[in-house]
């Protein structure tokens, strides 16, 4: 007979464990750092390399651009929503916890760049050895610093050819004031100078402040909806301590929850019983009304509340304003759930219902950008499978009537008639170029074409320059990104922040098919362009819209003035085919009666205005 086997050591074995994975981690023991960079300097390709010396991301599961799980963020090689993630490290025969959050490079994103680092105490400034400091990079160091952040320089893409190390790395010093010493020279493609960035993150970051004991504090940072659990939220804990089943509360929607799951982000959600004061983590609580989770909420306990709430992020300001409708009209309340949706996701998206007489009922969405515009519809597409119909985008007027009132209007068929109104003012924004000083000229050009006021030029090096300039916010909305881009062969780098309103001369551009409005296509432009975009609006809508049995006109107007007209040709059965030889007056009374039946139709007929017309007005040449 063999001994029977004793069990109690395993057991208490496995105890200890199971305390180990669910007992917070010491404060000291904890950094939350972000990397922050112009678009395609190496961010995602950087923070590959840090799950892969971590080993956070198995290598069978590991894919380049780990953290962008989009499809839509592979396909365009750009970073759409913050990814956090947190990572074990040991150094020194001590065990570090490491939360990263990557965050996007392009400017239409840069509120989810404002989160991020509320989050943080420290950041990785990653700067393109080929290109050199950029403006998004520039703007998102200053936001930084602003919150006392801690930062390390490091220099990307040394294994390239055409790397310029010491060039780069004045700019760096000239910008931050560090010295060239605490520069990190790296590749994130090789892996080159990743053991030494973990090291000064470690050494260099400093940990969360906070006190575990304290009533708790956490800040809601993102969230996202899944149809299985509800509302998963993200946040990050000042103060306190929060467990499993814990009763907690939203602050700013009073709204009480159990805490049903807590854990920690790795590259799954991982549960764990207890989380503390520099915790990163998510909650879930079976919620299901998105209006109750709000991007920059404090959670805190029922029944030990905290005093006050978190100060969030700043209050995002919508730039640029379209209308989002159905394509059919009975999908109206599934668009109005997918945008809630996608709201939790993307804090910086706003809507409120509107209704047009072209298109019926749908939202009038507030963007950062053009970009972000886009990257919406395309969402609601790939995740929601809606069909919407974007109208024109404008940016949001100010105008001061008669009566001495002030009206902010987001949509011109909220414009009050032109005899109520005394002036209209528009945004102007403070805009930053940087480029090679060769396309200086042209990107002056475009600029004073767009009705840019130069404030300021500053030679960074022999051949980069940056200029800045004030200008009408609406102007950049169409095409001056891709203009820019265009002129500087893709060099050029783009920043800007909206300052205040300014007086100018609008009008509101109608454009009228057989005398009725399209409120769809209306726009408010500068009196100046209105003759030219109305002329070319003109006749892209004759290109497109399909042939009918009576004549179509299309017209575009300034209130009763109309300033250019095309007329799409009716389709025309030949009547007078049948009449052989005989008085011509035989073939004048056939015709006579086809104009009449023509006229008649015309007054009943509808004009299908199709949905390429809408998005066209953004593709104008």
């Amino acid at each position: 007979m063999y001994p029977e086997p004793d069990f109690s050591k395993e057991r208490a074995k496995l105890f200890i464990f199971a305390a180990e994975l669910n007992r917070p981690p010491l404060m000291d023991n904890i950094r939350n750092f972000c990397i922050i960079a112009h678009i395609d300097h190496g961010k995602s390709t950087l923070a590959d390399r840090l799950l892969e010396r971590t080993n956070t991301v198995d290598s069978r599961e590991f894919q380049n651009q780990v953290l962008d799980d989009m499809d839509l963020e592979r396909e365009r090689g750009i970073t759409i929503k913050s990814h956090a993630i947190q990572m074990d490290y040991e150094h020194e025969g001590k065990k570090y916890y490491l939360n990263l959050i990557d965050t996007p490079g392009h400017v239409d994103f840069s509120y989810e760049v404002s989160r991020s680092i509320a989050a943080c105490e420290g950041a990785l400034l990653v700067v393109d050895a080929t290109q050199g400091i950029q403006a998004q990079t520039i703007s998102n160091l200053y936001m930084a610093i602003e919150h006392g952040l801690e930062i390390i320089p490091v220099l990307n893409k040394m294994d390239s050819v055409s790397a310029m190390p010491e060039e780069v790395k004045d700019q760096i010093v000239d910008l931050i004031g560090c010295g060239r010493d605490e520069i990190i020279e790296a590749s994130a493609r090789t892996g080159m100078g990743v053991d030494r960035i973990m090291e000064d993150i470690v050494s260099r970051i400093p940990p969360p402040q906070g006190d575990p004991e304290a009533p708790l504090q956490a800040l809601i940072f993102d969230s996202v909806f899944n149809s299985f659990r509800g509302i998963i939220a993200y946040f990050k804990i000042a103060n306190g301590t929060i467990r499993t089943h814990d009763m907690v509360k939203f602050v700013n929607t009073g709204s009480e929850y159990d805490a049903d799951e807590i854990g920690v982000l790795k590259i799954k959600r991982e549960p764990r019983n207890v989380l503390s004061a520099g915790d990163v983590g998510y909650i879930i609580s079976g919620i299901k009304i998105s209006a109750e989770v709000k991007v920059g909420d404090t959670i805190t306990h029922v029944a030990r509340p905290c005093t006050v709430a978190i100060a969030g992020f700043a209050d995002v300001k919508p730039m640029v304003f379209a209308g989002i409708y159905p394509v059919d009209a009975d999908d109206y309340e599934d668009l109005r759930a997918s945008i809630e949706k996608l709201q939790l996701n993307d804090a910086s998206l706003t809507f409120v219902p509107e209704s047009s007489a072209a298109l019926g009922f749908g939202f009038r969405c507030g963007f950062l950008g053009l970009l972000h515009m886009e990257i919406i519809q395309e969402r609601l597409d790939r995740e929601f499978d809606m069909d919407v119909i974007t109208t024109v985008p404008n940016v949001s007027f100010r105008v001061l009537t008669t009566k001495g009132e002030i009206i902010d209007v987001h949509n011109p068929s909220g414009m009050p008639p032109a005899t109520a109104i005394d002036e209209i003012e528009e945004p102007y924004i403070h805009a930053q170029v940087i480029s090679k000083s060769e396309y200086l000229g042209q990107i002056l050009k475009l600029c004073i074409d767009k009705r840019a006021t130069l404030k300021n030029q500053i030679y960074l090096t022999s051949d980069r320059v940056e200029v800045t300039f004030d200008m009408p916010l609406s102007e950049i909305v169409f095409d001056f990104y891709d203009k820019l881009k265009s002129v500087s062969k893709g060099y050029a780098s783009f920043d800007y922040h909206i300052t205040d309103y300014k007086k100018a001369d609008l009008v509101r551009l109608d454009i009228l098919l057989n005398g009725e409005m399209v409120d769809a296509l209306s726009t408010l432009i500068h009196r100046g362009h209105a003759y030219s975009f109305g002329r070319r609006m003109c006749e892209k809508l004759r290109e497109l819209i399909p042939r009918q049995q009576f004549d179509i006109a299309i017209q575009a107007a300034i209130g009763a003035k109309i300033i250019a007209r095309e007329t799409v040709k009716a389709v025309r059965k030949d009547v007078t085919a049948k009449c052989y030889g005989g008085d011509i007056t035989r073939k004048r009374k056939l015709l006579e009666k086809q104009k009449k039946g023509k006229k008649r139709m015309r007054q009943i007929g509808n004009v299908e205005v199709p949905q390429q017309a809408f998005l066209a007005v953004l593709k104008l040449d």
